[in-house]
């Protein structure tokens, strides 16, 4: 296993060196060890809970046209290559493809320990301190708006309209980023969401008090 994990991280890292800094090696290894962390006390296949972590953003579909099949694709491709069970590839793959939360907007179609899992870890760094760095991230990297008062946010979105709006970043906050602490499917990764959550609480208080403006409800 350590082999097959050492090769990964290679890959991974050098497929990942140009990406835009919320989604890149760094978020990735986050998320890696903490979903290492949250399996400690959940019991999953480690192999399949790191293999998972480690390829769930190999080409995020944001940055691929809105292509959601490339991600699962290539991290088929990379693990027949280095001759990972065809067990444990099918389970990766439906991992990737199942992992973000626009796919929760949708039809859930395949479930796994697992895949909850790594999905609270991929959550749990969309969250806190780290969550509000690189929602910022991105809003700057696709030139968004930090915030606009007269644009309030859309809730209980489908999966279209998640994938296609360009709302202000702050907006991003209700529309997702507040949601999480809720949709945690594990009880370790509940835990440590609830801190991150008060603290986004905390500095949307502070945001709104600085802009003169009340807070979204």
């Amino acid at each position: 296993m350590a082999q097959t994990i050492e090769l990964t991280i290679s890959f991974v890292k050098e497929k990942l060196e140009l990406a835009e800094a919320g989604h890149d090696w760094f978020h990735i290894d986050r998320v890696y060890k903490t979903a290492i962390k949250i399996n400690a006390e959940e019991g999953g296949d480690l192999m399949v809970v790191s293999l998972a972590a480690l390829l769930h953003d190999i080409a995020d579909s944001k940055f691929n046209d809105g292509d959601e099949e490339i991600g699962p694709r290539i991290a088929v491709e990379f693990l027949e290559s280095i001759s990972v069970d065809r067990h444990v590839i099918s389970h990766v793959q439906e991992i990737i493809k199942n992992l973000s939360f626009k796919v929760s907007l949708g039809k859930i179609e395949f479930s796994s320990k697992e895949l909850d899992i790594v999905q609270d870890a991929d959550r749990l760094d969309a969250i806190g301190a780290i969550g509000i760095a690189r929602a910022f991230t991105y809003g700057g990297y696709k030139n968004r708006v930090m915030y606009n008062p007269e644009v309030l946010p859309a809730y209980n979105q489908t999966k279209e309209a998640y994938k296609n709006s360009v709302a202000p970043t702050i907006n991003h906050f209700y529309e997702k980023l507040l949601l999480l602490k809720d949709l945690m499917k594990t009880e370790a990764g509940s835990k440590i969401a609830q801190k991150r959550h008060d603290f986004m609480i905390a500095y949307l208080e502070h945001f709104f008090e600085e802009a003169g403006q009340p807070m979204f409800s």
